[in-house]
């Protein structure tokens, strides 16, 4: 078998060492970059890319505004990384930025709150813009076009799409530096999972559009159920979330689904639903279940959810 990371002519070839740079995951990054409009990095997981991403941009005493209500592992991890220096002010993300940070933070739509940002805003403010669109994906929302600095993905969800997937990416205009902080710190993907990615970014669009249009189907009924209370979605990618009367009644709702698993993550081909309470605790509203349609048909996956609600 020829080996494609040896040095050349006794210097180091493009390959010469998979921490810095393996064949599958730039083919992997090459075509997720043509997807997003950018140049694509790829990190073991969305967490690791944000982490590859603060080390990056940021040095201590720098402080980072965050979309309040984003995906609460961001916070966390904020939070720890304030022992090495890092603050961190949550904003409302539908209006501007607060005055003095040195990275904007947002999330398009927020998770579970479905919150859109207002781009325009973030993009005239002086600092960097993160776009999390890991929600949206590439078909709903292209950060960099709207003026974004760079657009994260947490890959293992609806660009893995199968639950087989463990990856994560930021695409930039110029990912160089990136690359070289992924390089020296070992935030560095498999080529399994680049693989995997590869074979499932054929797939996105036909996936997502029958994800999109089924989850607007579910939102408008569950709109008109009496046993629930607030629907969140923006029409914009598959993720919902919805309140039923309290943290009891979400609790018999998400355990009476039949064709809809109990569990955590989104964007798999299964559809998924699951009380955030549990894991967000006050921030998140006891009966808020949040909703992650898959490729089921419309019909089915409305009688089951339908029927669990009976139990709210």
């Amino acid at each position: 078998m020829e080996i494609l990371w040896p040095y050349e002519h006794g210097e180091p070839g493009a390959y010469y060492y998979a921490r810095y740079a393996h064949p599958t995951v730039v083919e992997a990054e090459q075509e997720l970059g043509k997807l997003d409009g950018g140049d694509a990095v790829l990190f073991p997981s969305g967490t690791g890319a944000a982490t590859a991403l603060v080390l990056t941009l940021l040095q201590p005493g720098d402080t980072v505004a965050l979309a309040a209500g984003a995906y609460f592992g961001t916070s966390r991890l904020f939070a720890e990384l304030g022992r090495w220096g890092l603050r961190y002010v949550e904003f409302d993300q539908t209006g501007p930025p607060p005055d003095g940070v040195e990275l904007v933070w947002l999330e398009a739509p927020s998770n579970p709150f479905l919150t859109m940002p207002d781009l325009a805003a973030a993009a005239a403010y002086p600092a960097p813009v993160v776009v999390d669109s890991t929600v949206a994906t590439p078909l709903g929302l292209r950060p960099l076009e709207h003026g974004a600095d760079y657009a994260l993905h947490s890959a293992t969800k609806y660009l893995g799409g199968h639950d087989d997937v463990l990856l994560g990416a930021v695409v930039a205009r110029d990912g160089s530096e990136l690359r070289r902080v992924r390089g020296l710190t070992g935030i560095s993907p498999a080529a399994e999972q680049a693989a995997l990615l590869r074979r499932s970014l054929r797939t996105l669009e036909v996936r997502v559009r029958r994800q999109v249009a089924t989850a607007a189907v579910i939102a408008e009924r569950l709109r008109a159920h009496p046993r629930v209370a607030t629907v969140r979605y923006p029409g914009l990618g598959s993720l919902l979330s919805f309140d039923v009367a309290d943290g009891e009644a979400a609790r018999r709702v998400e355990t009476s689904t039949r064709l809809v698993l109990n569990a955590t993550s989104l964007g798999s081909v299964r559809s998924l639903i699951e009380s955030r309470h549990k894991w967000e605790g006050d921030r998140c509203p006891p009966g808020l279940l949040r909703l992650s349609v898959g490729l089921e048909e419309p019909e089915e996956l409305w009688a089951d959810l339908a029927q669990a609600l009976e139990n709210a």
